[in-house]
């Protein structure tokens, strides 16, 4: 099992960010990993969304994502190709206008990973991924 944690302050409200990272299907329009994400299933404030990234190859799977709007957003495995588990968190907080975001990520793969391959894998992208969520801020949040 690996975990991952960053946090950051966005240059954004928390209304703003949240908008950013609960559009799902816009994900690969700045996250360059992330090749398709779909919405599948909408329950309340849990949506089912597929992904299919790219890791050396492509890979398919699906979490249900919880929404607090403006608060946070948790998610759980439901399956798919490459992890058996994935459960994490982006938790928001206001900051004089700011949002201070904590992302937080543990994941199991399916495929046998050493300790220490696994915690790269989840730990090596999140400073790039934190600097795409930067970039996406400057190019929508007017």
């Amino acid at each position: 099992m690996a975990t991952g944690e960053a946090t950051e302050v966005f240059n954004c409200s928390v209304e703003d960010f949240f908008k950013i990272i609960s559009d799902y299907e816009s994900y690969p329009d700045f996250l360059s990993e992330v090749k398709k994400c779909k919405v599948i299933k909408t329950e309340g404030s849990r949506k089912l969304v597929e992904y299919t990234v790219s890791v050396m190859k492509d890979f398919k799977y699906q979490l249900w994502m919880s929404e607090e709007k403006n608060k946070k957003i948790t998610w759980e495995f439901a399956g798919g190709d490459l992890f058996k588990k994935s459960n994490g968190s982006w938790i928001l907080t206001d900051e004089n206008g700011k949002t201070k975001a904590n992302y937080k990520v543990d994941a199991d793969f399916t495929l046998f990973v050493p300790g220490p391959i696994a915690k790269a894998l989840v730990t090596v992208n999140l400073p790039n991924m934190m600097k795409s969520y930067h970039k996406r801020i400057k190019e929508v949040v007017k």
